[in-house]
């Protein structure tokens, strides 16, 4: 008897997922409550795989003897209360395709911020290196569609904690968690403990052999990091002080220290700028050792890496004025980081869906560079209420193209235009790349 997967949601995960179990001998059914892209669908009926979409057949969900939840299916979602209640096994799609790596090794990256960059600069370096690799997870590929159609000898995984909620096994041989600030408290009962433990969860299937990557100079996690049982070796990554094992920043030269070995570089010739990037370089730097990669390749590396798109992104100079993209910054805290690492006069835009957030954290940098404020959402309050006692200039605009010609109103010569919205996209546009899209075609139209 074959054995019955039921995927829910038929995104990205869940078309990966799909691809490797029809490969590997499952029954497959995939349902999704809302209409399914057209290539996905077209994917799905190449390969013969069952489908639904708008709406669930739960009678034949509840036969399953799996279910692979798509990340962005809650816990509270009525069906997967019933799936539960059921008893049956509920994975991620990272779960399922660690079943199927064979000798492959993992780099999984997690981390409220930084994660993207860290990934992406961890691959460049391996890819560098002359490693056949692959850069998955919540960037391009799904790793069970790259393990379905390319496998490769090595992946360089972007993990969320949603991925993760949902793991049995997965161990990565290396696991980097960048950092732990607030987000996602609407999925966690907002309880930050919850959200903590999740992304420890990268670690938890750990050995001994494996390595697991660190911030040191990051509060939460060093308050919670001794309440689990690691079995894995720690490198820590710190601006504060001199290390036996790890890297660290001193003089503005980061040294890199991995069991005899070491390596000195400064920080001047990093491709990537501000004291966040600096943390991100670190932690791929020993990402990249912990995997064999010799220091001339790491340092060759953080020289040419280019920036990602909608991540600080330059966008065009017009007139003197500078304009940035930075539409993945989707928390207050990956604002926080944008506006740290500008230093002249900068106009913010700033708005979206609040996830519940905390401004504050922003006064002193927007005190400091933001000479005026644009919000781009359908709910602009809470902004106004956050920053109106010491921004005199704070207007409402309602799309990327007023927003852009606002911005562009108040700024002068030498200034900057950064959007770093804080928020998360989904009033207004269709996800943060619509948005950083939207946004760099309005700036080519001024």
């Amino acid at each position: 008897m074959k054995k019955k997967l039921v995927i829910l949601g038929a995104g990205e995960s869940g078309i990966g997922t799909a691809l490797l179990a029809v490969q590997q001998g499952y029954q497959v059914f995939v349902s999704d409550s809302g209409k399914i892209k057209e290539d996905y669908k077209n994917e799905l009926q190449i390969n013969g795989i069952d489908f639904e979409e708008m709406g669930h057949a739960e009678e034949k969900i509840l036969e399953a003897d799996e279910v692979m939840k798509s990340p962005g299916i809650p816990e509270k979602n009525e069906l997967v209360k019933k799936v539960r209640q059921k008893g049956i096994t509920i994975i991620s799609e990272i779960e399922f395709a660690f079943r199927y790596k064979g000798d492959s090794k993992i780099i999984a990256v997690t981390g409220s911020n930084g994660k993207t960059t860290t990934t992406a600069l961890t691959w460049h370096i391996c890819k560098h290196a002359g490693i056949d690799c692959a850069l998955v997870g919540n960037i391009g590929y799904s790793f069970a569609r790259q393990l379905a159609l390319d496998p490769k000898s090595l992946y360089v995984i972007e993990v969320s904690s949603f991925q993760l909620d949902d793991i049995k096994t997965f161990r990565p041989d290396v696991a980097i968690l960048t950092n732990i600030t607030e987000d996602h408290l609407d999925r966690y009962d907002y309880k930050m403990q919850n959200y903590i433990d999740s992304k420890f969860r990268v670690a938890e299937n750990q050995q001994i052999n494996d390595v697991f990557i660190f911030n040191l100079d990051d509060i939460v996690t060093n308050q919670n990091i001794n309440k689990y049982p690691i079995k894995s070796t720690l490198y820590p990554i710190t601006m504060s002080k001199e290390l036996p094992q790890g890297a660290y920043l001193t003089n503005a030269q980061m040294h890199l220290k991995w069991k005899a070995e070491e390596m000195h570089m400064s920080i001047e010739d990093f491709a990537l700028k501000g004291k966040h990037n600096q943390y991100n370089s670190m932690a791929a730097s020993l990402g990249a050792t912990a995997v064999g990669i010799k220091k001339e390749i790491i340092r060759e590396s953080l020289q040419t890496f280019q920036s990602l798109e909608h991540r600080m992104e330059p966008v065009a100079k017009i007139k003197g004025v500078q304009f940035i993209n930075d539409s993945k910054a989707t928390n207050v805290n990956s604002t926080w980081f944008a506006l740290e690492s500008i230093n002249e006069p900068t106009i913010l835009i700033l708005g979206g869906v609040d996830k519940g957030n905390d401004y504050s954290l922003l006064n002193e940098l927007i005190k400091e560079k933001v000479k005026a404020i644009v919000c781009m959402g359908i709910d602009n309050r809470k902004i106004h209420e956050a920053f109106g006692a010491f921004v005199s200039l704070i207007v409402n605009a309602s799309t990327a193209e007023e927003a852009v010609k606002a911005a562009f109103h108040f700024s002068d010569k030498g200034d900057v235009v950064l959007l770093s919205p804080a928020c998360a996209s989904f009033d207004l546009f269709k996800n943060y790349e619509d948005r950083g899209n939207q946004f760099k075609s309005a700036v080519k139209n001024l």
